[in-house]
């Protein structure tokens, strides 16, 4: 592409030299990666300063810096702009020629949910013969391929350099997880949604968030997104059972689709069994009612299948088909994902890392449960210290026994993440055991017929993150290993 037809996006800036022809082999704003001819943007982030690391980029071959300082480099032409982020992502979604205008894409947001309702989209448009792609917490996937993924939501230029592999690939229709980090940093600038997903909002990230209000305010951003115009087909779909969907309707001009348990709406759910190894219920739709009998269990689960319905009936898929895919699928990676050994007892791991997510997750299980439940659980470092009482108490509420233990505490000591779940408490129903494979043994040891143990925190993640180091960690393998060794005593 010609740098003058790649800035034609920006609609201000100042250059340190006239535009002439000059043929542009493609965009960076990591230095390390930069390549002859490439467009090096100069991004401020949480602890690094791009700006620092021009020179380093002209050396290695970039013809442009994009900057917010004016910078003495002669000997490359210098583009100064108001903000970088924004710039990026317009220069990112010009260079790939607007991807995500060339196939329906699906965001969901909210506090819980997100991972699983892509999953089951994912499913319900194989179910249809569809070609699907995926952006979440676990991976990405272009049809059945899968790539690793650092954010919930990638920066702006990997975004849109994954949309159009998107395009190259010919997905017939993509889902993606939006985070309220990204919302709020502008890493989905410059693309364009056809359905914005809102699940819940309840307790979390305001280690970044200013407080409630803050962390709503980033989440109604997909949602002004959507734009003003009806052109385009676009829709809002709202779950009516959650008080913060208010908001969220006042902040879309879209059409608006609402599903529920308890509140009157569009696509909902009535006739509810929650068993140990399935969810029934009757899914009632504008075009008809039909039986789910599915392996996802829980009531939250069921929203989720209600927010995965709500958009399949939107793209016009049969109920007969969206009843064939929720039955199918088997669960979700570490989204209350049994581990079974034989035993007598359940063991359940899921990703529950909010006090919402717990609380949802332990009242699932005290529906079945049949004896005790006991519960492992932690909360992450250099994270919102304010949920971390709130957890403990969760906890204590709806088990026979927690023990308390570590998470990932980042750089933080472990031994003050437990004392700031602990200290406050009144119920003594708790044991703290730092070591969280000595926390999982010895929930397991004391675990007897029809018991339940749940281990809460870190579901799909096979590490734990100790002073910026990932050790191998995978409570689902710990837990197998446990259970055969219970099984030997």
């Amino acid at each position: 592409m010609q740098l003058q037809e790649l800035l034609s996006t920006l609609p201000v800036y100042k250059s340190n030299k006239q535009i002439n022809d000059l043929k542009i082999n493609g965009i960076k704003m990591d230095h390390r990666e930069v390549k002859q001819n490439d467009v090096f943007i100069c991004i401020k982030g949480f602890t690094v300063d791009g700006h620092i690391f021009a020179e380093q980029a002209v050396e290695k071959g970039a013809t442009v810096i994009v900057t917010e300082e004016e910078l003495d480099i002669n000997h490359a032409i210098i583009i100064v702009v108001p903000d970088t982020t924004r710039a990026l992502a317009l220069l990112a979604a010009k260079y790939f020629s607007y991807p995500t205008e060339k196939f329906p894409l699906i965001g969901i947001t909210g506090t819980n949910g997100k991972t699983t309702i892509t999953y089951l989209l994912e499913e319900i448009f194989k179910e249809h013969g569809k070609k699907t792609a995926l952006i979440g917490t676990i991976q990405i996937k272009i049809g059945d391929n899968s790539y690793q993924v650092k954010n919930t939501t990638p920066d702006a230029l990997h975004l849109q350099q994954t949309f159009n592999r998107m395009v190259e690939e010919k997905v017939d229709i993509g889902m993606m997880e939006v985070s309220s980090h990204a919302l709020d940093l502008g890493r989905v600038y410059g693309t364009d949604f056809d359905i914005a997903v809102f699940t819940n909002l309840s307790q979390d990230h305001l280690d970044y968030h200013h407080d409630m209000e803050d962390y709503l305010r980033a989440k109604t951003l997909l949602f002004t997104g959507l734009g003003n115009s009806y052109k385009q087909e676009k829709y809002a779909v709202l779950n009516a059972d959650d008080k913060h969907s208010k908001k969220i309707k006042q902040s879309t001009a879209q059409p608006i689709v609402t599903y529920g348990i308890d509140n009157e709406s569009d696509v909902m759910a009535t006739n509810i069994d929650i068993q140990l190894r399935h969810t029934s219920f009757t899914l009632k739709t504008p075009f008809g009612n039909i039986d789910i009998t599915s392996k996802l269990i829980g009531a939250f689960n069921i929203y989720n299948m209600l927010a995965a319905a709500s958009v399949a009936l939107l793209r016009k898929i049969p109920l007969s088909t969206i009843k064939a895919a929720l039955e199918k699928i088997q669960g979700v990676d570490g989204r209350f994902e049994q581990v079974t050994e034989g035993q007598n007892f359940a063991v359940i791991v899921d990703y529950a890392h909010t006090p919402d997510s717990l609380e949802n997750v332990l009242q699932t299980i005290k529906e079945f449960a049949e004896r005790k439940v006991y519960v492992v659980v932690g909360t992450g470092g250099d994270r919102d210290r304010t949920k971390r009482p709130l957890m403990a108490e969760v906890a204590l509420k709806y088990s026979d026994t927690a023990i308390f233990t570590s998470d990932n505490p980042r750089t933080e000591d472990p031994t003050a993440i437990l004392n700031d779940m602990t200290k406050d408490l009144t119920n003594t129903n708790y044991t703290v055991i730092e070591n969280r494979k000595e926390a999982i043994n010895y929930a397991i040891s004391l675990a007897d017929s029809g018991d339940v143990v749940l281990i809460a925190g870190k579901g799909h993640e096979t590490y734990q993150e100790i002073n910026g180091v990932r050790y191998d960690f995978d409570d689902r393998v710990i837990a197998s290993e446990a259970i055969k060794q219970k099984g030997t005593i």
